[in-house]
């Protein structure tokens, strides 16, 4: 990236299902460009992504409909990506609960709707690594990080469970960091784009 006072970080946000307008205006809080995105051509043009939370079996089905799976995957072996919730589920290696199909771009298991229902959403309280102070958590209907592989950091957990993991140029969070006014996750995927 260029130097101070240059223009700022072109980030794409997933828009074809989920809160994607919550992350981009998370996004924008935090100092950064948000741009939907929904084709291939649309990825060319961003220094990063970011994929919602939602449905990630119906992300998944709306992805193959938009042949974006492979131009997905290809873009992550070069540029970062930030999957919240849904957006983890698909990151992962593999996918319990049931077994679904995933980008296999970080190495972690996930088991979907953890948790339970969406009576069972809570939000919580984390002591993230590289963040000073507490940092508040809204689960919903939030899968689980069941296995997190050498090359892979934890760096929060709750109940004993990852719920923020790092790898390489990427990041994953099972629970919504765009739903508070918290912008510090989202600078730490920032940090991570050139």
């Amino acid at each position: 990236m260029a130097a101070e006072g240059s223009a700022k970080k072109k980030i794409g946000v997933l828009a074809l299902q989920g809160d994607f307008e919550a992350h981009g205006k998370a996004l924008a809080r935090a100092g950064a460009e948000a741009v939907e995105v929904r084709s291939a051509e649309d990825l060319q043009n961003v220094d990063g992504l970011v994929i919602p939370g939602g449905e990630s079996t119906t992300m998944w089905k709306l992805l193959e409909e938009e042949n974006l799976l492979e131009p997905l995957r290809e873009f992550g072996l070069r540029r970062p990506i930030f999957g919240t919730c849904a957006g983890a589920i698909l990151l992962a290696s593999d996918v319990s609960n049931p077994h679904q199909p995933s980008l296999g771009l970080m190495d972690i298991d996930v088991e979907r709707n953890a948790y339970g229902r969406q009576l069972e959403s809570r939000i919580a309280t984390l002591q993230p690594e590289g963040l000073n102070g507490d940092l508040e958590a809204v689960f919903i209907r939030a899968p689980i990080i069941r296995r997190v592989g050498g090359d892979a950091k934890v760096l929060a957990s709750y109940q004993g469970n990852p719920v923020l993991v790092g790898q390489g140029r990427h990041l994953v969070a099972t629970f919504h960091p765009e739903l508070t006014s918290d912008t510090r996750v989202h600078l730490m995927f920032l940090d991570k784009v050139p």
